[in-house]
């Protein structure tokens, strides 16, 4: 668990609650289901009509990767290839095939299956920095998500206010219903402005960063396929290794 990431959003929610009790407000009003309808619903909507149904799944997915603190394997990697880059250099490459069936991760039992297969070293190289342009490009459509709902959720707040307005002229001869709808003015653009810079927008940008130490292993991982292909010392290749990880 990434105890930092439950603590940021525990602050920032308990900061905005603590702030309405220090003014002398009432928790209660800022629970107005037709705010939250309203900035909710319009949000969800605007952003599928923008993604698509696909990276919007896979987008709501990955929130969970935020709250898991990602294992560091960057030196587990790097010891498990220099031991290939040894023993391919030592008994040739058809010697890896050992390890192939213990290699679960998809990209890593490509590069290493490419190896086994002899594929030209320039060929192995292209064929792994495609499929990792095609990987990143797909993760982005998915962070996008919350992109998007950080930059909707707004101005849908804004779209909430204009109507609990309307609501409050439409009844300017009954008192009685001035106050609902003034509430619902006010909370749907607190609604809207809150989840995008203490949600949305955070989420997008935590993703953004565990994207980018994903992407930064798998260069590492083709650097390392290269340099076994070619039949580099396998210290070359460890420190290659080490200069992609720092």
């Amino acid at each position: 668990m990434d105890w930092a990431s439950v603590a940021g959003i525990a602050l920032a929610l308990g900061g905005l609650l603590a702030g309405q009790l220090l003014e002398g407000g009432h928790l209660g009003s800022l629970v107005q289901p037709a705010a939250f309808i309203i900035v909710g619903v319009g949000t969800v909507g605007a952003v599928l009509l923008q993604s698509g149904m696909p990276d919007f799944v896979r987008g709501v997915r990955m929130a969970r990767s935020v709250f898991v603190l990602p294992a560091d394997t960057s030196a587990a990697l790097e010891l498990q290839v220099t031991t290939w880059s040894a023993l391919a250099r030592r008994e040739g490459l058809l010697s890896l095939e050992r390890y192939l069936d213990g290699v679960k991760e998809p990209f890593k039992a490509k590069g290493l299956r490419m190896l086994i297969d002899g594929i030209d070293p320039f060929k192995l190289k292209d064929i792994l920095e495609a499929e990792l342009d095609s990987y990143e490009r797909r993760e982005r459509l998915a962070i996008k998500v919350w992109d998007a709902a950080g930059g909707y959720a707004p101005t849908v707040g804004i779209i909430g206010a204009v109507l609990g307005l309307i609501h409050v002229m439409e009844n300017l001869a009954n008192p009685a219903q001035l106050g609902s709808g003034i509430a619902v003015a006010f909370v749907a653009t607190i609604y809207g402005v809150g989840l995008a810079n203490l949600v949305f927008l955070p989420i997008a940008n935590k993703l953004k960063s565990l994207l980018a130490h994903e992407v930064a292993q798998r260069e590492m991982l083709i650097a390392a396929f290269f340099g076994i292909a070619l039949g580099d010392n396998p210290r070359v290749i460890q420190e290659r290794m080490s200069a992609h990880r720092h």
